[in-house]
């Protein structure tokens, strides 16, 4: 994967990101089930770094 790429797709998964957040708090304030949401946030999350990773090698 490219850097252009890369910073393609960091920015989609930011984007996931801030939504899933926004859809959390929508949740938890009308006591649904969060847990899905969650674990996706924190897939996000992994992915984030590792790309973020990637990223700073080919800097």
């Amino acid at each position: 994967m490219g850097k252009k790429e890369i910073e393609t797709k960091i920015i989609e998964l930011k984007d996931e990101y801030l939504q899933l957040q926004h859809n959390l708090e929508k949740l938890e304030y009308v006591n649904g089930n969060i847990a899905p949401l969650e674990k996706r946030l924190v897939e996000l999350e992994d992915e984030l770094s590792t790309l973020n990773q990637q990223l700073r090698k080919l800097s």
